[in-house]
């Protein structure tokens, strides 16, 4: 049948998409085969909101609006928390004067100069980046966690699911946008979306309202790339992963098995290392087209 089909793609997507529990090897828990329930505070027999497309990958990245708690959320929280404690534990030290030793403190001192200084200040110029550097470390540290994560077997990557990204991004657009408006007052930020034009009177209003709407479309549509930029990397890695690893179960009852089972451990092994690359690039990237997302609302044209 095609649910039990290792390389069928609902039983790909099972295994990189969120769900209510958490599935682990059978031989960690044979009485519940795996599967460790999330406990649910909101038991709702019937979802606020549900999309059925028919399509296989869109609707494993599009959950009904239930209010359950989620495995991402749970990773989501670990990440949080961890963020938390090296930093408050840094900012501590640092407060007090203490210098810089250890390798954690010298990695973490590192990454956030780096931030500061190769992102946030080129992209959105020295004397205003300051502001925004609070913010776009926990971006990139946040999202950083949630990938790294995601290399953990059996856990699942947060940046893998839509509403994640999205949530990202919107956070991007609010800061955006609020940024432009708190400098040039509304009306003054959705003037500086159109570049000053010497142009005939005639054809001048409507081509600066045509330019305008351009404008605000780019707006939304470069906050919405953002998302899905993040959210098809990670995804399309997870899912070639599992990939490669279905090809063991695909071939275990077959004479084929011990040549594709080693095969698919070192491609699993390989891509693994390109995805722990992918975790860092992909939260560089997120982070250093918000700048320059946040630049451009304070530096217009």
């Amino acid at each position: 049948m095609a649910s039990h089909d290792p390389l069928s793609p609902e039983t790909l997507f099972e295994h990189v998409q969120d769900a209510d529990s958490f599935h682990f090897p059978r031989a960690f828990a044979p009485a519940h085969h795996g599967h460790f329930d999330i406990p649910q505070p909101f038991n709702l027999h019937q979802p606020l909101w549900e999309m059925k497309s028919g399509n296989a990958m869109l609707d494993s990245i599009v959950f009904p609006l239930d209010l359950k708690l989620t495995k991402f959320m749970v990773l989501e929280l670990i990440a949080a928390v961890l963020i938390a404690i090296f930093f408050i534990g840094l900012a501590t030290k640092i407060r007090y004067g203490g210098l810089p030793k250890g390798r954690l403190w010298n990695m973490l001192e590192a990454m956030i100069l780096f931030i500061r200084d190769n992102v946030a200040r080129p992209c959105i110029g020295k004397d205003d980046a300051d502001r925004y550097v609070p913010f776009l470390l926990t971006m990139f540290f946040f999202i950083l966690g949630c990938n790294l994560l995601g290399m953990i077997p059996w856990m699942g990557s947060p940046t893998g699911a839509f509403a994640v990204t999205a949530a990202l991004a919107l956070m991007t657009f609010i800061v955006t946008v609020g940024t432009g408006i708190q400098k040039f007052g509304f009306m003054g930020f959705l003037k500086s979306q159109v570049p000053h034009m010497d142009l005939p009177g005639p054809i001048g209003p409507p081509m600066k309202f045509g330019i305008f709407l351009i404008e605000m479309l780019g707006l939304c549509v470069k906050h919405a790339v953002l998302s899905i930029r993040l959210l098809a990397n990670m995804f399309a890695g997870h899912i070639v992963l599992a990939v490669i690893v279905a090809f063991i179960a695909a071939t275990a009852n077959t004479l084929f098995f011990w040549g594709v089972m080693p095969a698919s451990i070192l491609g699993a092994t390989a891509i693994s290392l390109l995805e722990l690359f992918v975790a860092f690039l992909q939260a560089y990237v997120f982070v250093f087209l918000a700048s320059l997302f946040i630049g451009a609302a304070v530096h217009p044209h």
